[in-house]
Protein backbone atom coordinates (compact mmCIF):
# COMPACT_ATOMS: atom_id res chain seq x y z
CA UNK A 1 0.00 0.00 0.00
CA UNK A 2 1.63 3.61 -1.23
CA UNK A 3 1.05 6.39 1.07
CA UNK A 4 -0.81 8.94 -1.61
CA UNK A 5 -1.82 11.69 1.11
CA UNK A 6 -0.01 15.09 -0.07
CA UNK A 7 2.46 16.52 2.52
CA UNK A 8 0.43 18.63 4.77
CA UNK A 9 1.74 22.13 5.99
CA UNK A 10 3.94 21.98 8.91
CA UNK A 11 1.83 24.96 10.60
CA UNK A 12 -0.12 24.16 13.86
CA UNK A 13 -2.99 26.15 15.13
CA UNK A 14 -3.43 27.16 18.79
CA UNK A 15 -6.11 24.48 19.23
CA UNK A 16 -4.53 21.62 17.70
CA UNK A 17 -0.79 22.89 19.38
CA UNK A 18 -2.42 22.60 22.60
CA UNK A 19 -3.78 19.31 22.38
CA UNK A 20 -0.34 18.12 20.83
CA UNK A 21 1.61 19.29 23.77
CA UNK A 22 -0.97 17.80 26.07
CA UNK A 23 -1.67 14.23 24.69
CA UNK A 24 2.61 14.18 24.59
CA UNK A 25 3.44 15.54 28.06
CA UNK A 26 4.89 13.30 30.40
CA UNK A 27 2.20 13.85 32.79
CA UNK A 28 0.09 12.04 30.26
CA UNK A 29 -1.15 9.13 31.88
CA UNK A 30 -0.14 6.41 29.04
CA UNK A 31 2.21 4.79 31.95
CA UNK A 32 5.52 5.77 29.85
CA UNK A 33 7.37 6.31 32.97
CA UNK A 34 7.32 2.67 33.53
CA UNK A 35 8.80 1.27 30.14
CA UNK A 36 12.11 1.59 29.29
CA UNK A 37 12.10 -0.25 25.58
CA UNK A 38 14.96 -2.75 26.92
CA UNK A 39 17.19 -0.28 27.41
CA UNK A 40 17.32 -1.41 31.49
CA UNK A 41 18.92 -4.67 30.44
CA UNK A 42 21.51 -3.13 28.16
CA UNK A 43 22.04 -0.83 31.30
CA UNK A 44 22.73 -3.82 33.19
CA UNK A 45 24.61 -5.12 30.25
CA UNK A 46 27.34 -3.08 30.17
CA UNK A 47 26.34 -1.40 26.65
CA UNK A 48 24.74 1.74 27.75
CA UNK A 49 26.82 3.31 30.79
CA UNK A 50 27.36 7.18 30.12
CA UNK A 51 25.52 10.08 28.50
CA UNK A 52 27.19 9.58 24.74
CA UNK A 53 26.31 5.72 24.55
CA UNK A 54 22.90 6.29 25.58
CA UNK A 55 22.63 9.25 22.80
CA UNK A 56 24.06 6.34 20.25
CA UNK A 57 21.24 4.00 21.40
CA UNK A 58 18.54 6.54 21.24
CA UNK A 59 19.63 7.70 17.99
CA UNK A 60 19.78 3.97 16.70
CA UNK A 61 16.15 3.07 17.94
CA UNK A 62 14.97 6.02 16.32
CA UNK A 63 17.01 5.94 12.45
CA UNK A 64 17.04 1.83 12.48
CA UNK A 65 14.25 0.65 14.90
CA UNK A 66 11.05 1.54 16.60
CA UNK A 67 11.51 5.11 16.10
CA UNK A 68 11.55 4.91 12.12
CA UNK A 69 8.44 1.94 12.05
CA UNK A 70 6.04 3.89 14.01
CA UNK A 71 6.71 7.00 11.73
CA UNK A 72 5.55 5.22 8.92
CA UNK A 73 2.81 3.28 10.66
CA UNK A 74 1.86 7.11 11.86
CA UNK A 75 1.82 8.07 8.73
CA UNK A 76 -0.65 5.56 7.20
CA UNK A 77 -2.93 5.07 10.26
CA UNK A 78 -3.66 9.34 9.98
CA UNK A 79 -4.44 8.27 6.29
CA UNK A 80 -6.76 6.12 6.91
CA UNK A 81 -8.77 7.32 9.38
CA UNK A 82 -12.04 7.09 7.09
CA UNK A 83 -11.29 3.84 5.42
CA UNK A 84 -11.81 1.11 8.53
CA UNK A 85 -10.81 -1.71 6.23
CA UNK A 86 -6.94 -0.48 5.81
CA UNK A 87 -7.06 0.82 8.87
CA UNK A 88 -8.36 -2.46 10.47
CA UNK A 89 -5.52 -4.14 8.58
CA UNK A 90 -2.76 -1.21 9.65
CA UNK A 91 -3.89 -2.07 13.30
CA UNK A 92 -2.96 -5.13 12.97
CA UNK A 93 0.16 -5.07 11.23
CA UNK A 94 1.37 -2.50 13.97
CA UNK A 95 0.19 -5.12 16.32
CA UNK A 96 2.29 -8.03 14.80
CA UNK A 97 5.70 -5.87 13.82
CA UNK A 98 6.22 -5.94 17.66
CA UNK A 99 9.50 -7.98 18.20
CA UNK A 100 8.45 -9.52 21.77
CA UNK A 101 6.07 -9.92 24.67
CA UNK A 102 7.08 -6.69 26.44
CA UNK A 103 7.26 -4.27 23.52
CA UNK A 104 3.90 -5.83 22.59
CA UNK A 105 3.03 -4.86 26.49
CA UNK A 106 4.72 -1.37 26.07
CA UNK A 107 2.99 -0.29 22.50
CA UNK A 108 -0.63 -1.58 23.12
CA UNK A 109 -1.33 -0.92 26.65
CA UNK A 110 -0.18 2.84 26.11
CA UNK A 111 -2.03 2.90 23.06
CA UNK A 112 -5.33 1.74 24.75
CA UNK A 113 -4.43 4.33 27.96
CA UNK A 114 -3.66 6.88 25.36
CA UNK A 115 -7.41 6.40 23.61
CA UNK A 116 -9.11 6.35 26.73
CA UNK A 117 -7.65 9.56 28.18
CA UNK A 118 -8.33 11.19 25.40
CA UNK A 119 -11.87 10.23 24.50
CA UNK A 120 -12.91 11.13 27.86
CA UNK A 121 -11.23 14.87 27.48
CA UNK A 122 -11.38 15.77 24.16
CA UNK A 123 -14.59 13.92 22.83
CA UNK A 124 -14.71 14.15 18.92
CA UNK A 125 -17.66 12.15 16.58
CA UNK A 126 -14.90 11.04 13.83
CA UNK A 127 -12.56 10.07 17.04
CA UNK A 128 -15.28 7.61 18.29
CA UNK A 129 -16.13 5.89 14.87
CA UNK A 130 -12.75 5.18 14.41
CA UNK A 131 -11.92 3.73 17.84
CA UNK A 132 -15.11 1.36 17.23
CA UNK A 133 -12.05 0.05 14.52
CA UNK A 134 -8.97 0.28 16.66
CA UNK A 135 -9.40 -0.26 20.09
CA UNK A 136 -9.51 -4.04 21.06
CA UNK A 137 -9.05 -5.66 24.17
CA UNK A 138 -5.51 -5.11 23.90
CA UNK A 139 -5.57 -1.78 22.59
CA UNK A 140 -3.80 -0.18 19.25
CA UNK A 141 -0.42 0.06 19.10
CA UNK A 142 0.64 3.75 20.64
CA UNK A 143 1.77 5.28 17.14
CA UNK A 144 -1.64 4.65 15.93
CA UNK A 145 -3.48 5.81 18.89
CA UNK A 146 -1.96 8.68 18.56
CA UNK A 147 -2.14 9.04 14.51
CA UNK A 148 -5.86 8.59 14.53
CA UNK A 149 -6.43 10.88 17.27
CA UNK A 150 -4.15 13.52 15.39
CA UNK A 151 -6.31 12.84 12.44
CA UNK A 152 -9.97 13.37 14.02
CA UNK A 153 -8.51 16.55 15.94
CA UNK A 154 -7.22 17.91 12.35
CA UNK A 155 -4.05 18.24 13.36
CA UNK A 156 -1.23 18.43 11.05
CA UNK A 157 0.71 14.83 10.17
CA UNK A 158 4.02 16.11 10.08
CA UNK A 159 3.92 18.20 13.09
CA UNK A 160 2.39 15.29 15.26
CA UNK A 161 4.63 12.68 14.03
CA UNK A 162 8.19 14.99 14.97
CA UNK A 163 5.63 15.54 18.36
CA UNK A 164 5.33 11.74 19.34
CA UNK A 165 9.03 10.68 17.98
CA UNK A 166 10.46 13.69 20.36
CA UNK A 167 8.46 12.09 23.37
CA UNK A 168 9.39 8.64 22.64
CA UNK A 169 12.79 8.64 22.34
CA UNK A 170 12.63 11.68 25.35
CA UNK A 171 10.81 8.67 27.62
CA UNK A 172 13.75 6.02 27.40
CA UNK A 173 16.31 9.03 27.96
CA UNK A 174 14.55 9.28 31.05
CA UNK A 175 14.24 5.45 32.16
CA UNK A 176 18.38 6.08 31.79
CA UNK A 177 18.69 9.03 33.73
CA UNK A 178 17.14 6.75 36.40
CA UNK A 179 19.05 3.67 35.51
CA UNK A 180 22.51 4.78 34.67
CA UNK A 181 22.24 7.13 36.55
CA UNK A 182 22.73 10.31 34.89
CA UNK A 183 21.91 14.05 35.75
CA UNK A 184 18.95 15.61 34.46
CA UNK A 185 21.17 18.03 32.21
CA UNK A 186 22.69 15.03 30.75
CA UNK A 187 19.38 14.34 29.01
CA UNK A 188 18.34 17.77 28.47
CA UNK A 189 21.55 17.85 25.82
CA UNK A 190 20.96 14.66 24.72
CA UNK A 191 16.99 15.36 23.86
CA UNK A 192 19.01 18.74 21.81
CA UNK A 193 21.04 16.48 20.12
CA UNK A 194 18.86 14.55 19.09
CA UNK A 195 16.57 16.91 17.46
CA UNK A 196 18.30 16.89 13.77
CA UNK A 197 17.55 13.02 13.95
CA UNK A 198 13.90 13.34 15.06
CA UNK A 199 13.39 15.39 12.40
CA UNK A 200 15.71 13.36 9.67
CA UNK A 201 13.34 10.40 10.67
CA UNK A 202 10.37 12.13 9.60
CA UNK A 203 11.61 13.34 6.67
CA UNK A 204 13.01 10.06 5.40
CA UNK A 205 9.74 8.34 5.83
CA UNK A 206 7.59 10.77 3.76
CA UNK A 207 5.53 8.89 0.93
CA UNK A 208 7.15 5.51 1.92
CA UNK A 209 4.79 2.68 1.16
CA UNK A 210 3.72 0.28 4.71
CA UNK A 211 6.37 -2.20 2.50
CA UNK A 212 8.87 -0.08 3.99
CA UNK A 213 8.32 -1.28 7.13
CA UNK A 214 11.51 -2.93 8.84
CA UNK A 215 14.30 -2.23 11.13
CA UNK A 216 18.04 -3.05 11.90
CA UNK A 217 18.02 -2.03 15.62
CA UNK A 218 18.68 -5.75 16.82
CA UNK A 219 20.62 -4.69 19.48
CA UNK A 220 17.54 -3.03 21.04
CA UNK A 221 15.07 -5.79 20.11
CA UNK A 222 17.27 -8.62 21.94
CA UNK A 223 17.52 -6.00 25.07
CA UNK A 224 14.08 -6.19 24.80
CA UNK A 225 13.65 -10.06 24.48
CA UNK A 226 16.46 -10.31 27.72
CA UNK A 227 14.44 -8.11 29.85
CA UNK A 228 11.47 -10.97 30.40
CA UNK A 229 13.72 -12.72 31.96
CA UNK A 230 16.14 -9.89 34.14
CA UNK A 231 16.17 -10.82 37.77
CA UNK A 232 16.21 -7.29 39.26
CA UNK A 233 14.31 -3.94 37.03
CA UNK A 234 12.38 -1.36 37.51
CA UNK A 235 10.83 -0.97 34.48
CA UNK A 236 8.02 -3.76 32.36
CA UNK A 237 9.78 -3.54 29.38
Amino acid sequence: MTLQEPILSDSVDPLALHRLLAWLSPSFPVGAFSYSHGLEWAIEDGTVTDAPKLEAWVGDILMHGAGRSDAILFAHAAAAIDDPVALRDIVDLAAAFQPGAERRLESLAQGRAFLIAVRAAWPNPALERTAAVIDGVEGPAYAVAVAVAAAAHGVPRRPAVHAYLHAFAANIISAGLRAVPLGQTDGQKIIARLGPVVARVVDSVEGLPLEALGGAAFRADIASMKHETQYTRLFRS
